[in-house]
């Protein structure tokens, strides 16, 4: 893939090591930033069918994304079988993959197009409770914004165990990998230690508490 042409000058010229490091590419970098008609021909003959038959329930377009209001992943099963026509080997399932703030804004993006055809489901989620970290779980790759939130990896695992007949099998051989991916990863993460001046800082506040206190 092509460097986006301000990351490409950067690292070329060795300049500010944080701007080589971080770049964000602000143009979709190949992918698209939402999705819309016309990229998927199995997405477009979905948008089609509902559209031709907007008086059939919607059932076979599922997008995975937390949500106050989205369907909770385990209902699927009962939520399928109540469709006619509609099977678990049928259903298609949407996922959006990146960061959880440029995930949540493809989503919002995406809306016009997939509140057309597909419904929203979720895994289980707490958003009044804070997320872990590489440190709290094998299975955690990034801080994340609230309980239940996880990698695009491990969601996909997740529901392939609902909607797959060997889904037992999937989920264990995807997260092994995904586990030797944070283990790997966790190997380069160096312990957080105070910087000198922040503890120089700290040293004198103790002792100027210390020196109050034997006053008083």
């Amino acid at each position: 893939m092509d460097l986006p042409e301000e990351a490409a000058s950067a690292t070329s010229s060795g300049g500010d090591h944080h701007q080589a490091r971080r770049i964000i590419c602000t143009t979709g970098c190949g992918r698209p930033i939402n999705l819309k008609y016309g990229q998927s021909k199995l997405l477009d003959s979905l948008h089609d069918q509902a559209c031709e038959n907007p008086n059939l329930p919607l059932g076979r377009a599922l997008y995975l994304f937390p949500g106050p209001n989205a369907l909770p992943f385990a209902e699927v099963n009962r939520f399928g079988s109540s469709r006619d026509g509609v099977g678990m080997d049928d259903l298609v399932l949407i996922v959006f993959d990146g960061t959880w703030k440029h995930a949540k804004e493809m989503v919002l993006a995406s809306l016009p197009f997939l509140s057309k055809f597909a419904i929203q489901v979720c895994l289980d989620f707490d958003a009044g409770v804070d997320g872990g970290t590489i440190f709290d779980s094998d299975l955690i790759l990034r801080k994340e914004p609230f309980a239940g939130c996880m990698s695009t990896m491990e969601a996909v695992a997740r529901c392939l165990r609902v909607l797959e007949p060997n889904g037992i099998d999937i989920e264990t051989r995807i997260i092994e990998v995904l586990k030797a991916m944070v283990s790997f990863q966790a190997c380069f993460l160096k312990p957080m230690k105070p910087r000198p001046k922040l503890m120089k800082t700290s040293t004198g506040k103790n002792d100027k508490n210390k020196s109050t206190d034997s006053v008083c």
